[in-house]
């Protein structure tokens, strides 16, 4: 995520003294709509974001700050805060909305709010358990599960990011691997590594507000019987669950970590929080 002196665009300055300021960690999802709600609330914002390409769904707004790049651990987060505070422009509080899988942003987040005395607010992603059924639908509470199903001969869709996917494919043998990446050249580096053809490898940004048309045809065209994705809320398992139900595909869904983020809470109740307790 953000390193201080990794800004992308930088909004105006307010003066020397302190405002309503808060720091934003967001995913891929859930950030743009949080960040209008919280200038409309009157907040000032800066957001940290892992990739460059994420900052264009953000408003374009004078007094939002954008960064991108790795937060460097929680010693680096302290330091940020401190400076700001030095500066006199602490932030009031941090809100972890990264994605449910990112374990180890969100505990370097709390870490540092801990040392630092900032209040972290988590942003818990709907359950999308009662949402679109799947006729067929298995639950992993780990990868390491995935080689307790009959997999042989499947043809297999892994949607669960590049990171783990040498271990998905191991733990999988006999079936017949595709995935779908991020187009990003260390996800394909990690695509070919883990033994997948470049025929059977999409690299691509997700869709989901298109209607996951992309990842339908990809199913259809690959043939696929299995998909492996993550249990990560809307909009990607909403999308997962459709697809499989329509093309009559095995989901095999990860579950979150337990208690990897914290309690956490829905958008409506932080937002509801943060006018009540920093207003």
């Amino acid at each position: 995520m953000a390193k201080p002196g990794a800004i992308l665009k930088h909004g105006r300055q307010h003066g020397q003294h302190a405002v309503r300021r808060l720091w934003l960690f967001s995913g891929t999802g859930d950030g743009p709509a949080l960040a209008r709600d919280l200038l409309e609330q009157g907040w000032q914002l800066r957001v940290s974001l892992v990739r460059e390409p994420l900052s264009h769904a953000y408003p374009d707004d004078p007094r939002l700050e954008l960064q991108v790049g790795s937060l460097g651990g929680s010693a680096a987060l302290v330091e940020a805060l401190a400076q700001a505070r030095r500066q006199q422009r602490p932030f009031r509080a941090l809100i972890d909305a990264t994605h449910p899988f990112a374990c180890r942003i969100s505990r370097e987040l709390a870490e540092g709010c801990a040392i630092a005395a900032l209040p972290l607010l988590v942003l818990e992603r709907p359950v999308a358990a009662a949402l679109a059924p799947v006729p067929e639908l298995r639950w992993l509470d780990d990868l390491a599960a995935l080689q307790t199903l009959d997999l042989v001969g499947r043809r297999l869709l892994l949607a669960i990011g590049a990171r783990q996917l040498g271990e998905a494919v191991r733990l999988s043998a006999g079936a017949l691997h595709h995935v779908r990446v991020l187009p990003r050249p260390q996800a394909l580096q990690q695509a070919l590594a883990a033994g997948l053809r470049l025929e059977r490898i999409a690299c691509l940004h997700p869709d989901p507000a298109g209607g996951g048309g992309i990842e339908a045809a990809l199913v259809e065209r690959w043939g696929i019987d299995t998909i492996v994705a993550r249990q990560s809320g809307p909009p990607m398992e909403v999308l997962w669950r459709r697809i499989a139900a329509a093309h009559c595909c095995q989901l095999v869904l990860l579950r979150q970590p337990a208690g990897s983020r914290g309690l956490g809470q829905g958008r409506a109740q932080l937002l509801d929080q943060l006018a009540s307790l920093y207003s």
